[in-house]
């Protein structure tokens, strides 16, 4: 398989997730003249809405930048990437359990919900920190030379930090549901600061291309 098929089915996958997730918007019941009232009280739907679609989002930035690095795939990478998408397609069911239970307020059904979330959190970058790793033992797969352990050193640890940061939110939620969602969001904050590391690693990595160095 050529590596642009791999990353052209798995930016289909993430179209299709991220219009999935619009999908938890329903017209609410309303008697006439109190609509703007129903539309406000349905705003856990759209707070968790805009949560995973920025997480989600950021993820596919990710994805679709550091595949650019590649040159070719195999099989080991084919099945990473399977487990990858798989991982990040749980995310609408915890993204509608959190809405539905910040709606409903009941503390118990807020902490499992909160807690599912940051448990995909989990898988997803576990995922990544499995990508990073295999490539990093299959340099032959990367177009980068000399530059390839620069790059990945500065990538390397990031997957870990958001596992240590989402660990830290599920064990946050059974004392404070609400430190425990702060540390959720932080997580998604942290990707978006990963995602500019990685970036800027890139953006190294083709300047020094232009040098002769990026093959």
């Amino acid at each position: 398989m050529k590596i642009d098929r791999m990353q052209a089915f798995s930016d289909g996958v993430y179209a299709i997730l991220i219009t999935i997730l619009v999908l938890d918007f329903k017209v609410p019941d309303y008697h006439a003249g109190s609509l703007l009232m129903a539309v406000l009280r349905q705003w856990p739907t759209m707070f968790a809405y805009i949560v995973s679609f920025l997480y989600v989002g950021t993820i596919w930035l990710f994805h679709h930048d550091f595949f650019q690095t590649l040159k070719e795939t195999n099989t080991g990478l084919n099945v990473i990437n399977l487990v990858m998408l798989f991982s990040v397609t749980l995310i609408d069911y915890p993204t509608a359990l959190v809405a539905n239970t910040l709606i409903s307020q009941n503390r118990t059904d807020m902490q499992v919900a909160f807690v599912y979330y940051d448990i995909i959190a989990l898988f997803i970058s576990f995922t990544f920190a499995w990508l990073y790793t295999y490539v990093r033992n299959h340099p032959e797969m990367t177009r980068m030379k000399s530059d390839q352990p620069t790059f990945h050193q500065a990538i390397k640890y990031d997957p870990v930090r958001s596992v240590l940061i989402y660990g830290a939110a599920i064990v946050a939620t059974f004392f404070s549901i609400w430190l425990g969602a702060f540390l959720l969001l932080a997580g998604v904050g942290y990707h978006f600061v990963a995602y500019l590391r990685l970036s800027k690693s890139m953006q190294k990595s083709i300047r020094e291309a232009n040098n002769g160095e990026y093959k």
